[in-house]
């Protein structure tokens, strides 16, 4: 039982790094959001996205090493209920409920891409019983 739980933390461990990998890429500067206007909705976006991406890790830097993970594995939550709280608030005929199942399939399919290209990147496959 012991190694059952050791071999969670280094799961826990590995997907916690894996996450913060990819977060710090997209919070590289790129220019877009600089170079758009001030009224430019998807820089608007794009720098509320930012804004929220860097409290996540910030906070989990903040938290313990053995809370880093389930800091990580709340946040969806919380994003999904303040998420469903702004469509719940939007007129029916913009079929808000559909955008934000559209944004949030399109957050995990990032995260997949993500992850297939660290992969090619080191050259090797970790074998995690997707296919693609």
């Amino acid at each position: 039982m012991c190694g059952d739980d050791e071999d969670a933390g280094e799961l826990e461990e590995m997907l916690y790094a894996r996450f913060l990998t990819h977060a710090r890429a997209l919070l590289q500067p790129d220019g877009r959001t600089a170079a758009a206007s001030p009224g430019d909705p998807l820089a608007y976006m794009d720098k509320l996205f930012s804004d929220a991406l860097s409290r996540c890790v910030r906070d989990g830097e903040e938290a313990g090493v053995e809370q880093r993970y389930l800091r990580l594995a709340t946040l969806p939550l919380v994003f999904a209920r303040l998420a469903g709280l702004l469509a719940g608030h939007l007129a029916l005929d913009q079929d808000p409920l559909r955008k934000v199942i559209e944004a949030l399939m399109e957050g995990y399919a990032d995260a997949a891409r993500a992850e297939h290209e660290h992969d090619h990147e080191h050259g090797h496959d970790h074998d995690h019983g997707h296919h693609h």
